[in-house]
């Protein structure tokens, strides 16, 4: 089941963890931008997500590769990172991903639902998790007049398809 963190003044503790994962996807966004090679690598693997037919709810929700690196101290792993955007009403079908994921809502609100779990929505700030494996039921716009993104870390085996589209 997905948690919830909001950087608030009762989890300070946590701050300087959440401050340094934007200013690491910051750093990542801007060294991708200088390295179209690295850009190119990720928008490989991330294409079949933003491809598939009907994985989206309309032609404004779009995935955006930010960047994706080999883990050296853990052989076979690979860190991926995108920007997910979900125009008014927008919604990814349910799906898994082959690895852990941590998503971070960067603007709007977006409702999700892992299988077994309950429908949570989730603001700026806040994130959530996926455990490798768990059935993605609900993940959307929680909002039909204003547009809502996450920015989603991957962390899979080399080579690993990441979504898997359920029928």
């Amino acid at each position: 089941m997905p948690t919830a963190f909001a950087l608030s003044s009762a989890r300070t503790e946590s701050r300087p963890f959440y401050l340094a994962v934007v200013a690491g996807l910051a750093c990542a966004f801007v060294i991708g931008k200088a390295l179209p090679a690295t850009i190119d690598a990720v928008s490989a693997v991330i294409e079949p997500l933003c491809t598939s037919a009907n994985a989206a709810g309309s032609t404004q929700d779009v995935v955006e590769p930010i960047g994706s690196y080999a883990l050296p101290n853990v052989a076979g792993k690979r860190v991926t990172m995108v920007r997910v955007f979900y125009g008014p009403g927008g919604f990814t079908r349910p799906h898994r991903h082959s690895g852990s994921v941590t998503a971070y809502i960067t603007r709007g609100e977006v409702r999700s639902q892992l299988g077994g779990g309950p429908v949570e929505t989730f603001k700026v700030g806040q994130s959530f998790f996926e455990p490798p494996g768990a059935t993605h039921l609900v993940s959307a716009n929680a909002s039909n007049t204003e547009p809502a993104e996450l920015i989603a870390v991957f962390v899979a085996d080399e080579g690993a398809q990441l979504t898997t589209f359920l029928e």
